[in-house]
C-alpha cells in the first residue's frame, strides 16, 4: 500500500498556543467578561484560574509569529468548557466564549490562511464532561434519559460530584470530571465524525486527537481519516501517542504522533545528567539516563526505522508540551541544553513544534507551572529568540534539512556529526554535548563535496585530502554544535 501523508506537514514549523496564556487581545472586542477580574497575567499560575487570553490577542500575533518563521500552529482545545485547558468539553460545536467564540475563530482562521499559516485543533473525542448536555440529561433524568448509551454507565445512582460515593459511571483514568464516550454506539461513533467533518468544513487544516489509544472500536480512526481525507486530502492527522505508534501509523489512520520518542533521547543527550527527574514524574517519557554520542545515534536510528519515510516526515516532534515540564526548567535553567536540542529538533526529519515561550526563554515546572502567560517582551531571552529564528529559517531555506535522508557521520564520546542530503544538496551538523573542546577527525562517507560555509554556530573546520580520502576536522567549543552548507 502506498502511504499518503500531507506535503504541507513536511514543510511546516508549527507553534503550540496554549490559548487562555498565549495573548490577551489589545482591543475590547469581548462581548462578554468585559470587566472580568482575570488571574494576573504574569503570576504563576493555577489549576483552575483563567488568565484571559484570546483568539483575537493570537490574530494580533501573527506578525510575531510569521516574523519567528511559523506556517502551523497547534491550539491546545477551544471548544466551550469549564477548565483553564479546556479538555473537559462542553460543546464541540461552538468556540469558548471566553476565546471570542466562533466569529473570533473565523476571524483567526482566515487570517492565517491569508498569511498561508495552517490550524491544527486539538480533538477530544474519547471523553467529553459533566457539563456536555449529553451527560447532564443523564444526571438530570437517570434512566429515563435517551442518551444512557452513548456513556459507559455501571449503576445508580450518579455521583458526578461527591467523591465519598462511586461514580457508577466511566472517566477518562478515573477522573469523575470525564465521563468517557461508548464508542461501540453507532451513534456516537457518528456524532464524533461529525465533528470531525463540520470543522474540516469550517476551514481547519487538520485534527491533533487526545489520547487516540484509549478508543480500541475496530475500525474506528480508519473511518475518521476517510471521512476527514474525503473533504480535504491535505489534512493533517496526528496523535497523541507517548511510545512505540506503529498500531497507529500504517497509512489508514494517523499522518503522524507526537514525537516523544524523539524528543526522549534528544534531552538525555543534549542535557545529559543535569536532568531534574522531578520534573518528569507521571510522564510517559524518558529522557534519562544522560546519553554518550554513540548510545544517542543508535535511539536515533531506531526511532527513524519505527516507521515509513513518508510518515517520518509527518511526524510532530517536539521538545516540550502542556503535558511535560518546560525543557529549560528540566535541564536545571542550562541554556546550552535548550540551545543544542533546539539545533537538533530543527534539522530532524519531521514537522518540529515550538511550544508557546520556549523561543523567547520561558521556564516552567509541571502543570499548571509549564503553562504560565507569555512573558511580556521586557522578559524575553533575546539570544534564544535570535537563535530560533536563525535555524528556522536555515529549514526553510534548505530543502534537505525538511525533506532530506538522515546520515549518521560520526557519534563518539560526546561528539554528534549527521548530515541531511537531498540530491546534490548537502547539509552537516554538529554537536558537541561536553563542557570541554572536542577536536575530532573523521571521513565523512555519503557527502559528495566539501561543505566550505558555516551556516550556523561556533568552530572550526578543514577539508583535507581529495576524493575518497577526504578528511573532515572540526573543532568545537565546549556545549556548543555548528551547521556546514555548500554553495554548490
Amino acid at each position: 500500500m502506498q502511504i499518503q501523508t500531507p506535503d504541507w506537514v513536511k514543510h511546516a514549523v508549527f507553534y503550540q498556543i496554549f490559548p487562555d496564556r498565549f495573548a490577551k487581545s489589545k482591543q475590547p472586542r469581548k462581548r462578554l467578561l468585559q470587566n472580568f477580574k482575570w488571574e494576573e497575567w504574569h503570576e504563576i499560575p493555577t489549576l483552575q484560574g483563567y488568565k484571559g487570553g484570546d483568539l483575537w490577542g493570537v490574530m494580533e500575533q501573527l506578525d510575531y509569529l510569521q516574523d519567528l518563521g511559523i506556517n502551523a500552529i497547534y491550539f491546545t482545545p477551544i471548544f466551550q468548557s469549564a477548565s483553564n485547558h479546556r479538555y473537559h468539553t462542553h460543546d464541540y460545536y461552538q468556540v469558548d466564549p471566553m476565546l471570542g467564540g466562533n466569529p473570533a475563530f473565523k476571524d483567526l482562521l482566515d487570517a492565517a490562511h491569508d498569511r498561508n499559516i495552517k490550524i491544527v485543533l486539538d480533538g477530544v473525542f474519547n471523553h467529553a464532561s459533566r457539563g456536555f448536555f449529553f451527560f447532564h440529561d443523564i444526571l438530570e433524568n437517570g434512566p429515563h434519559s435517551p442518551w444512557l448509551d452513548w456513556f459507559k454507565i455501571e449503576g445508580w445512582p450518579l455521583s458526578a460530584y461527591d467523591g465519598n460515593f462511586p461514580a457508577n459511571y466511566a472517566g477518562w483514568d478515573g477522573n469523575r470530571a470525564l465521563p468517557v464516550f461508548n464508542h461501540d454506539n453507532p451513534e456516537v461513533r457518528e456524532y464524533i465524525m461529525e465533528i470531525a467533518e463540520y470543522w474540516i468544513k469550517f476551514g481547519i487544516d487538520g485534527w491533533r486527537l487526545d489520547v487516540p489509544f484509549e478508543i480500541k472500536s475496530p475500525g474506528f480512526w480508519q473511518e475518521f481519516r476517510e471521512r476527514v481525507k474525503a473533504i480535504n486530502p491535505e489534512a493533517y492527522i496526528v496523535g497523541e501517542v507517548w511510545e512505540d505508534a506503529r498500531e497507529w501509523l500504517d497509512g489508514t489512520q494517523f499522518d503522524g504522533v507526537m514525537n516523544y520518542l524523539f524528543a526522549a533521547p534528544t534531552i538525555a543527550f543534549a542535557a545529559g545528567d543535569r536532568v531534574d527527574l522531578a520534573q518528569l514524574e507521571g510522564r510517559s517519557y524518558h529522557p534519562y539516563p544522560a546519553l554518550f554520542a554513540k548510545e544517542y545515534g543508535d535511539k536515533i536510528q531506531q526511532v527513524l526505522e519505527l516507521y515509513p519515510w513518508p510518515i517520518q516526515l509527518t511526524q510532530l516532534n517536539l521538545l516540550a508540551s502542556h503535558d511535560t515540564a518546560r525543557l529549560l526548567t528540566i535541564a536545571g535553567g542550562d541554556k546550552a541544553s535548550v540551545e543544542l536540542a533546539t539545533l537538533l529538533l530543527l534539522t530532524f526529519p519531521g514537522a518540529p513544534s515550538i511550544y508557546y515561550g520556549d523561543e523567547v526563554g520561558l521556564p516552567g515546572a509541571l502543570d499548571p507551572d509549564s503553562r504560565r502567560g507569555f512573558p511580556l517582551e521586557a522578559h524575553w531571552e533575546l539570544d534564544v529568540l535570535d537563535y530560533h529564528k536563525q535555524l528556522i529559517a536555515l529549514r526553510h531555506k534548505y530543502a534537505a534539512l525538511r525533506t532530506g535522508a538522515y546520515h549518521i557521520l560520526y557519534a563518539e564520546g560526546t561528539v554528534y556529526v549527521f548530515a541531511r542530503i537531498l540530491g546534490h544538496e548537502e547539509i552537516v551538523v554538529a554537536v558537541n554535548v561536553s563542557t570541554e573542546p572536542a577536536n575530532i577527525s573523521f571521513e565523512p562517507a555519503n557527502l559528495k563535496s566539501s561543505h566550505d560555509k558555516l551556516l550556523y554556530g561556533k568552530g572550526e573546520f578543514v577539508w583535507k585530502g581529495d576524493g575518497e580520502t577526504r578528511h573532515l576536522e572540526l573543532r568545537l567549543p565546549g556545549r556548543s554544535g555548528l551547521i556546514l552548507g555548500s554553495d554548490n
